[in-house]
């Protein structure tokens, strides 16, 4: 329940920026973008009802681009639309101290870095939809603006080498696109940059949904695994966090 309001919190916050319609009901929040963006839905109780699902596929069978759908009761069946699924870890960190990163990690103010931020995350999630690139089109300026949103930029020397985005909502933290630029993985980026962004959170619990590949690097930093969510996508369409 955490990970879902988290999730939700984050994705109205981007949803508005980017001037998408953004839709609440009790069961699910769905963010309506265009072609590029497409439509993220966020299941939001374990038992959605009749009306909530079909007005769920109906958002799904119009959406102007790819859809992502994340569920993390997994008590939401989507095949009937054709999409695919896989399961992914929700992760829990409880409050507690926090080291101090070996590089620099920045909190982003200014639009370079905002836009070196989404470059990172394009290239490292492998968002081809987001090609050519628009800059503030995955991050709009006005995103760092939201109450309680603030994305986070390593260096590796003076080059931004990796970035996320921490979300701190009704008492509690999340992390959202955890990336890292090819050219410098496997050099303790990834884990500068949960660092700098965990810096201030020390006395809150933190949530995330991790990658295969990410959840070594996240039990090392204090997260467990507390239960699987599972993910749905349209049809060759990766799934994004």
């Amino acid at each position: 329940m955490r990970q879902a309001r988290n999730s939700a919190a984050f994705w109205i916050a981007i949803g508005r920026c980017r001037g998408h319609e953004v839709i609440r009901r009790r069961g699910f929040v769905a963010v309506d973008g265009d072609e590029r963006a497409g439509l993220r839905i966020l299941i939001q109780e374990p038992d959605l009802d009749p009306g909530e699902l079909a007005e769920l596929s109906e958002l799904a069978r119009r959406a102007a681009g790819p859809v992502n759908a994340e569920d993390p009761f997994s008590s939401t069946d989507l095949s009937h639309l054709g999409m695919r699924s896989r399961q992914m870890p929700i992760m829990l960190r409880p409050p507690g101290p926090v080291d101090e990163p070996v590089l620099d990690v920045i909190r982003v103010q200014q639009p370079e870095d905002l836009q070196a931020a989404e470059r990172i995350v394009i290239e490292g999630f492998e968002l081809a939809r987001f090609e050519p690139y628009r800059p503030g089109e995955l991050f709009p300026m006005a995103l760092i603006k939201q109450p309680g949103v603030d994305v986070f930029v390593a260096l590796h020397g003076d080059v931004a080498a990796g970035a996320c985005v921490r979300v701190v909502d009704g008492g509690v933290g999340g992390h959202y696109w955890v990336g890292t630029s090819p050219a410098f993985r496997s050099r303790g980026v990834g884990r500068a940059v949960m660092l700098g962004s965990l810096a201030h959170l020390a006395d809150l619990p933190v949530t995330l949904t991790a990658s295969k590949l990410g959840r070594p690097l996240y039990e090392s930093l204090g997260y467990t695994a507390a239960t699987s969510s599972t993910w749905w996508a349209s049809p060759h369409v990766t799934a994004s966090r």
